[in-house]
């Protein structure tokens, strides 16, 4: 290498300093995260690559929002470089470091690119970082949900709690009804005919006549019989229809953003592959892609473990060994989807034949049987070491073969 460009990135601006093969720095200085001192940098790294006669080497640390707009620039101008995580590049200048600022940040990564081999960031499409942007866009509304729920439970336990054992509380019935009858005296003004002829008109999915009747009686006898903490004038009864409305929009919000995703994949190799599992959605397909990206960025199957954060973690010292464990440094988001896949591919076990299934009652009959949480994981880890091979491969998934390759 000729010349090593090293950035120490902060909100909108940036330190950076040039380097050469003498070990020695050229160049120190300052850009701030716009137009023109793109451009102005971009001039800058053209010259030093036509004078070397070679790529230059360029690194920086990774700082989420704030290094977006440069990685992009690095991308736009098609330059290779190297993003390194916060805590790799701890550990990397650990020893070297003695005061923080950012000029010193800057030099110390400059000065360890010389003697670490690092590799180069492999650039994904855009398709992948928009189903990134997609998928956490869907995670937030997805907390944002059972945020809700919580206040909304609170409060219906003072106005009618009755509901929540009445009706499944995630279906859309249940929201129509507390929009509609959040406090038992408004039911009981009602006739049984008002309440299932309002019950059928505000479900927007199908529901018979017949079945609106048979939750109309069902309501009208809990209300009956409920003794509420707050009268139906008090302002919590408005705030708990809110509180269903806003859940019943946001649902149909995350409802959208699978069919945007799905419409995004439909035609992505990876997408037709993950769906061909058995217990594999739509939802839980596209989800997979958006915190997966380009799976060919992996060299193996081991690689893609620990980005998920499920690879081993051992600890022995002398006569000390502890548990093994799961690392858990990984995307924990990846590691949530995954574990509740693998309990939706149990619950139907009766349904679909799926080797991953079959793998889980080996654990757990066993003659030491493991943990339903072990197993689960275990079925994680195979499930990746087939979805990499299939994947790479561009095979669809096939029980009978499925155990040659996992």
């Amino acid at each position: 290498m000729k010349h090593v460009v090293a950035f120490d990135v902060s909100m909108g601006k940036s330190t950076i300093v040039i380097y050469n093969h003498y070990r020695q720095c050229e160049f120190e200085g300052e850009i701030s995260h716009s137009k023109s001192s793109f451009e102005t940098l971009n001039e800058r790294l053209r010259f030093l690559t036509k004078q070397d006669g070679q790529a230059l080497e360029i690194v920086f640390e990774a700082t989420g929002a704030y290094s977006a707009s440069l990685e992009r620039f690095f991308q736009t101008e098609g330059y290779t470089y190297h993003r390194i995580n916060p805590l790799e590049a701890n550990l990397q200048m650990a020893s070297m470091r003695r005061q923080k600022t950012d000029k010193s940040d800057a030099h110390e990564l400059a000065k360890s690119h010389f003697r670490i081999k690092r590799s180069a960031t492999y650039s994904q499409d855009d398709y992948y970082k928009q189903m990134r942007a997609l998928t956490r866009y869907y995670d937030e509304i997805d907390t944002e949900i059972n945020h809700l729920f919580n206040r909304m439970h609170a409060i219906l336990q003072l106005s009618f709690p009755e509901l929540e054992r009445l009706f499944t509380t995630r279906s859309a019935l249940f929201l129509n009804i507390v929009q509609l009858y959040p406090h038992p005296d408004e039911v009981v003004a009602c006739s049984k005919t008002v309440i299932r002829n309002r019950l059928k008109a505000n479900t927007k999915k199908n529901l018979s006549l017949a079945r609106a009747e048979q939750k109309g009686i069902a309501l009208l006898e809990a209300a009956k019989d409920s003794y509420p903490a707050i009268s139906k004038e008090d302002v919590r009864c408005e705030q708990v229809r809110d509180y269903a409305k806003r859940i019943a929009d946001l649902k149909e919000k995350k409802e959208n953003l699978v069919k945007q995703m799905v419409e995004l994949s439909r035609n992505r190799k990876e997408y037709q592959i993950l769906i061909s599992f058995p217990g594999i959605g739509e939802a839980t397909a596209v989800r997979l892609i958006g915190e997966l990206g380009d799976i060919h960025r992996f060299k193996n199957h081991k690689q893609l473990n620990a980005y998920v954060g499920i690879d081993i973690m051992r600890y022995q010292s002398g006569n000390t060994f502890y548990r093994d464990k799961i690392n858990k440094r990984g995307n924990n988001k990846l590691r949530k989807i995954l574990f509740y896949m693998i309990q939706t591919m149990i619950t139907l076990r009766q349904k679909t034949k799926n080797h991953l299934v079959e793998y889980y009652d080996k654990l757990k009959t066993q003659p030491q049987r493991k943990p339903h949480k072990v197993a689960s994981v275990a079925c994680m880890n195979k499930f990746l070491k087939v979805a990499f091979h299939l994947i790479t491969h561009e095979i669809t998934y096939d029980y009978e073969t499925a155990s040659t390759y996992s």
